[in-house]
């Protein structure tokens, strides 16, 4: 890396820096950071890290970014809660209903191979925008469609789609916050699981009504729809700074990540891979401990969600003033103390509070998980962001998955031991990354 690059980066992490853009016209940080950088296998990386106060403000940018997350939420937990009704009307097995999951991390795997490439030919705005509609097409062709190969087309697509823009606004939303960063991107996701509670909410309501549960699915689209209308206009900032793009930074892109990105992304897909398994298999676990039937002990997953909202709005407070990585121990410790009691648990309350528990940590696993690698990348949170759909791709369909099978061999009980051992390796991942302060 030339001197000249070394400086820019340096530029990029300094507090308070400001350019004339409007999108920053309002925007304030207040940060005071130690920085050491040093070479490690191929990036640089912050070697210690101390912030002392960090505080961002809620600009128009910011929120437009918390309104495309929480769009996004109404697709995901509303194909999500469509799923086992989609899975009776087709008449398929629950092995057969299961591939519409893995069609969905198929397209997050797409994503994030196609992610860098479209942000350097669309921009950002462009890709965000293009990502909303096509994965409303998506939940159109789900909706519409009334054949398992139809159904499984749209949730690939949606499931392509989203992913983009999900990765895009959340490397934007990390470039327009700056220090604030982890604290922002633990907010915005508090937005999206509220706007999951409530449209599964919603879903359990018209689907019990004469409309049917189809109508349901138009949320996403509907939202889509209103944000476009009311935020347009908004545009999402491409880079950190305004500096024109110098001949010299070109071959820095191209070095390969270092060690620490790759860890980080391990860690990610283990933090991925624990949350998609307890949405999927906690309130099959929870009806087998207590004998509640399967649509009583989902609501077990509503306590856990509440959790996972209470969790990411305090745990923003939290990202001001610690560090990542920390922070992310201390929320897999809690996560661990969660299942523990949801998993020895035999009465409701007991398996309830377990859940919300467990919600709680969860919470800031992907937040958190997501700005390590974005922090590991040496300035290239775009190219990162498409790796972290990957990763994160590979433990959303794994980790069910692998649950799924030994499940079958041991019983749930059994198989949700695979829980602890996500969480060790998680945090394996992180006590041998350097510098821990993330």
């Amino acid at each position: 890396m030339s001197g000249c690059a070394r400086r820019r980066r340096r530029c990029r992490l300094t507090a308070g820096s400001r350019t004339n853009s409007p999108l920053w016209a309002d925007n304030s940080t207040d940060v005071s950071l130690s920085l050491h950088l040093k070479r490690d296998t191929g990036d640089w990386v912050d070697s210690a890290t101390t912030v002392q106060a960090a505080h961002f403000t809620r600009d128009r940018p910011t929120w437009f970014i918390y309104l495309v997350l929480a769009t996004f939420a109404t697709y995901l937990y509303g194909l999500s809660a469509a799923l086992p009704t989609l899975r009776a009307e087709l008449g398929v097995s629950q092995a057969v209903g299961g591939l519409h999951g893995t069609a969905m991390a198929v397209g997050g795997v797409i994503a994030g191979l196609t992610l860098p490439l479209l942000s350097a030919r669309l921009g950002r705005r462009a890709t965000v925008w293009t990502g909303l509609v096509v994965m409303d097409a998506g939940i159109l062709i789900v909706l519409l469609g009334h054949a398992l190969p139809l159904t499984l087309t749209g949730f690939a697509v949606a499931g392509t789609a989203g992913s983009v823009t999900l990765y895009v606004v959340m490397a934007a939303l990390s470039d327009h916050q700056g220090s604030a960063g982890p604290a922002a991107i633990s907010e915005a996701n508090a937005v999206a699981v509220i706007a999951g509670i409530a449209v599964s909410y919603l879903f359990s309501v018209v689907a019990g009504s004469a409309v049917g549960w189809r109508a349901a699915l138009c949320v996403p689209i509907l939202a889509t729809a209103l944000l476009a209308v009311t935020m347009g206009r908004v545009w999402i900032p491409a880079r950190l700074t305004t500096d024109p793009p110098a001949p010299e930074t070109s071959p820095t892109r191209r070095i390969p990540y270092g060690r620490r990105f790759h860890i980080a992304g391990a860690v990610l897909l283990c933090c991925v891979g624990l949350e998609f398994t307890f949405n999927l298999w906690a309130a099959e676990l929870f009806a087998q401990q207590t004998g509640l039937t399967a649509a009583a002990a989902a609501k077990g997953l509503t306590a856990m969600l509440a959790g996972m909202a209470v969790g990411r709005f305090g745990g923003a407070r939290l990202a001001l003033r610690f560090r990542p990585a920390p922070l992310l121990l201390g929320a897999l410790a809690v996560t661990l103390l969660g299942w523990a009691l949801f998993w020895l648990s035999t009465s409701q309350p007991a398996g309830y509070a377990g859940l919300a528990l467990s919600g709680l940590g969860i919470s800031l696993h992907f937040p958190l998980a997501l700005t390590r690698i974005i922090d590991a990348s040496g300035g290239r949170p775009d190219q990162a962001s498409g790796t972290a759909s990957i990763w994160a791709s590979v433990g959303s369909g794994g980790g069910p998955f692998v649950l799924g099978v030994l499940g079958d061999g041991f019983g749930t009980h059994a198989a949700f031991l695979l829980a602890p051992v996500l969480i060790g390796l998680a945090a394996l991942g992180l006590l041998s990354s350097r510098p821990l302060a993330g």
